[in-house]
């Protein structure tokens, strides 16, 4: 038996508007069959879920999104302009990426597509 990715779910105290925010960012599109306890993303580069929760999460998430872009800068200049915050540059001339935090404090990492897929590949 081998599992598959599903989905990934975010807890959020308000998930439309993060699950939108997070559909202009990749993509995709925002379907609310649950009237706002359960929203999805689809369309983008894996299937977003944003279930409502009453207390926001405290501290560092311990799972995150690692995302690639082609223009590693300019995507990073997109998503603050779009509201996301900034955490850190990270890394050195070989291999960069970017620590972001979305509108609801969730890290994810943005590197760039060929330095990551590089980084990644089996010697």
């Amino acid at each position: 038996m081998t599992l598959s990715l599903g989905m990934i779910t975010c807890d959020s105290t308000d998930p439309v508007p993060l699950a939108t925010w997070w559909a202009e960012q990749v993509g995709g599109q925002v379907a609310d069959p649950y009237g706002g306890t359960y929203v999805l993303v689809s369309g983008g580069p894996v299937m977003l879920a944003f279930q409502l929760v009453d207390d926001p999460t405290t501290g560092k998430n311990r799972l995150h999104l690692d995302l690639t872009a082609d223009d590693l800068d300019g995507e990073v200049d997109r998503l603050l302009a779009a509201g996301a915050g900034l955490v850190g540059r990270r890394g050195d001339e070989s291999f960069r990426w970017v620590t972001l935090t979305d509108p609801d404090g969730n890290e994810f990492c943005v590197a760039g597509r060929a330095e990551a897929a590089e980084a990644v590949a089996p010697d």
